[in-house]
């Protein structure tokens, strides 16, 4: 069977548009799969915890050592330990608010310490008996993820410190909050208005 000029047309046609929704469909399943799903709470920055398999692929060596096998990083060598720019440490997982760079402390020990957490309710203790030493170790209450350990050798006004792996956390400058979807932590960094003078009526005291 002959085929015209027009009926090649037709076909270069249709392979071409066959070819262009075979890419479509390739980029929308690649980003489907490999993007991090939003939280169902509804707040920007959260995300949901993926499967394990995609934490795998997704997450460095050294940070899946560290969040899902308990593992910690070298003194002196990572990446936060020395940063003291203000901001918020989050969930690497989540992108939850872990802790402020407000509670943020030297402890001269090579690793990220913090007095407290941005609240109580991001972070659960448990007990830590492995290599023979009795430890508090701290996890996040949203990805289930070791962060590190919680000591009673801090400063004021706790006196606890807890000691968290960088490779745990993402570190969200203050100038990108508003932009990252954090902009509901901003006034953390505002600094305290003093309170009006009081009024007094002329002539008294």
């Amino acid at each position: 069977m002959l085929i015209t000029d027009t009926g090649r047309s037709y076909l270069s046609l249709w392979v071409g548009v066959a070819v262009v929704v075979a890419a479509v469909a390739g980029i929308f399943l690649y980003y489907s799969k490999e993007a991090p799903e939003k939280d169902p709470s509804g707040k920007p920055y959260l995300r949901v915890v993926p499967t394990e398999a995609k934490l795998k692929s997704r997450l460095s060596d050294i940070q899946y050592h560290v969040m899902r096998e308990n593992g910690s990083e070298t003194a002196f060598q990572n990446k936060y330990w020395d940063n003291f720019s203000p901001g918020l440490y989050v969930d690497l997982i989540t992108g939850e608010p872990l802790f402020s760079s407000l509670d943020k402390f030297d402890s001269k020990l090579g690793r990220p310490s913090f007095t407290k957490p941005i609240s109580p309710d991001v972070v659960m203790e448990k007990p830590d008996n492995s290599f023979e030493m009795q430890r508090i170790e701290v996890r996040t209450v949203r990805s289930n993820s070791h962060l590190g350990h919680v000591f009673s050798d801090g400063p004021p006004p706790t006196g606890r410190r807890y000691a968290v792996n960088s490779a745990a956390l993402r570190f969200v400058p203050l100038e990108s909050l508003h932009s990252e979807g954090y902009a509901e932590f901003l006034p953390l960094f505002r600094p305290a208005q003093s309170p009006p003078p009081s009024a007094t009526t002329p002539g008294t005291k």
